[in-house]
């Protein structure tokens, strides 16, 4: 009951809906109850039943789609599924672009990138690992921070997965919980910088941000993996140490090595190119089966994972959040948390329409904030379907304490070091109206029109 009240607090926070207003607006009305809109409670029980029936994660995601589309298509006028997947014309004769690209690699990618460790895994690379790790605590470490340089031109999924395998290989299979939720802070921290390494800083990108200024998220970003690292390689440590231990007999499947640069090359090129790295990992999948064994088993049993994340990330579509906070240092901080529990591609969607973000910043919030819960990123998700038992909301939040302390410390760093300026990395048509310090950091509302470059989608 708890949860339930928390997340309901969450819901009244995401709407802006303040006291005052709860107190003019009916108590029920046809689509909201205390001003909070149904929509919003049927994704919040979702939440809540994902965190209580963690071993059940795909038919509580199906059974909340379900119950929000019935909600849309019976109470929201001119509502279908069709049109928020492939788009609409508006009044105007504009067509509004769909989101079934999201979707189309959302459900290929996780798949494919399971292939992907699967392979990695059986080139017995992962078993040589510990011969050039150093051992003890700075053992774990290094793999952290090598994850996070994956991520900086992988895709923070790939990033994941990879780190998973090797973890696996090198402590014999007996991961902490908290170093599995470490690999996912690790992936998603270093993408949260780089405009190829997550698909929100990529859409911070193509909205005309400069890819330049959103590397200075690399701040916090490094700060936070740092602490992360030392605390999560710590209890992994105490749990299981670092096996060292090589076998003389262990050789290196170079054909499989060639397959998995393949796939890697194969989702940057497609995803600069095109936006669509899930084909560009499957073409290189079909080549390597040409010279070398690949077992494509390992897609079937992301199976749950795929339709959970799918799920998740279209109710989360579904959900009308009218606005989001003035972007100020405060609001900024609690996107950050939101993240964990919301999805941060729309997140991220609404405050691109709002305007006035430090740019930079809000990548890190919306990047490393998701990595508080399992649910929170693509990451985790990918991370959990390797390691199931990291699927509990409560041990997640139990052991990997660590991540929203270093989230609060980097993103303290950022403000002390680079300060709050919603101004920098903007082109000149998107540039926001300059604000006091007392508004930045919350103390007084700020009314800053949309730009008029900014798309806003019509209303349902």
């Amino acid at each position: 009951m708890h949860s339930l009240k928390s997340m309901l607090a969450l819901c009244a926070a995401l709407l802006c809906v303040s006291p005052a207003a709860l107190a003019a607006e009916p108590i029920f009305t046809r689509v909201s109850i205390f001003g909070v809109r149904y929509e919003m409670i049927i994704f919040a029980a979702m939440l809540v039943g994902v965190a209580i029936f963690y071993t059940k994660t795909r038919q509580v995601a199906i059974l909340g789609l379900v119950a929000l589309c019935f909600f849309k298509y019976e109470f929201t006028d001119g509502f279908s599924v069709i049109t928020k997947l492939f788009g609409y014309t508006n009044e105007a004769g504009e067509h509004i672009k769909g989101s079934w690209s999201t979707y189309f690699n959302l459900i290929l990618m996780l798949p494919g990138f399971a292939v992907l460790a699967s392979i990695f895994e059986h080139s017995r690379f992962p078993d040589l690992l510990p011969k050039y790790l150093p051992s003890g605590l700075a053992g774990g470490i290094c793999l952290l921070i090598m994850i996070f340089i994956l991520s900086t031109f992988l895709d923070n999924i790939a990033a994941a997965m990879i780190g998973c395998t090797i973890a696996a290989a090198i402590y014999k299979g007996k991961v902490h919980i908290g170093f599995v939720a470490a690999i996912c802070a690790a992936s998603n921290a270093g993408g949260a910088g780089s405009v190829v390494g997550d698909t929100t800083t990529t859409l911070i990108w193509i909205y005309g941000k400069d890819p330049l200024v959103l590397a200075h998220a690399f701040l916090p970003a490094t700060v936070a993996l740092l602490i992360v690292a030392f605390f999560a390689a710590r209890q992994q440590q105490k749990y299981a140490a670092l096996n060292t231990e090589v076998a003389d007999n262990v050789h290196v499947d170079k054909p499989k090595l060639v397959v998995v640069a393949l796939i890697l090359i194969g989702a940057i090129t497609f995803n600069y190119f095109f936006e669509l790295p899930a084909i560009g990992i499957w073409i290189a999948i079909l080549i390597g089966l040409f010279f070398t064994k690949i077992n494509l088993k390992a897609a079937l049993d992301s199976y749950d994972s795929t339709v959970f994340l799918v799920a998740l990330v279209f109710c989360a579509e579904l959900v009308p959040i009218d606005s989001v906070p003035d972007a100020s240092i405060l609001s900024t901080l609690a996107i950050g948390f939101v993240s964990a529990v919301f999805n941060n591609i729309p997140l991220t969607q609404l405050c691109l329409i709002k305007g006035g973000y430090d740019w930079p910043l809000i990548s890190y919030a919306v990047g490393f904030g998701g990595s508080m819960i399992w649910f929170g990123s693509s990451a985790g998700v990918a991370v959990c379907d390797k390691f199931p038992k990291a699927r509990s909301f409560m041990n997640w939040l139990r052991y990997g304490w660590h991540i929203p302390f270093a989230f609060v410390i980097g993103f303290g760093v950022y403000l002390l070091v680079l300060g709050w300026d919603p101004m920098k990395g903007n082109p000149p048509d998107q540039m926001p109206e300059p604000i006091s310090y007392s508004e930045s950091i919350g103390n007084t509302p700020i009314h800053n029109e949309i730009p008029t470059s900014v798309e806003v989608p019509a209303a349902e």
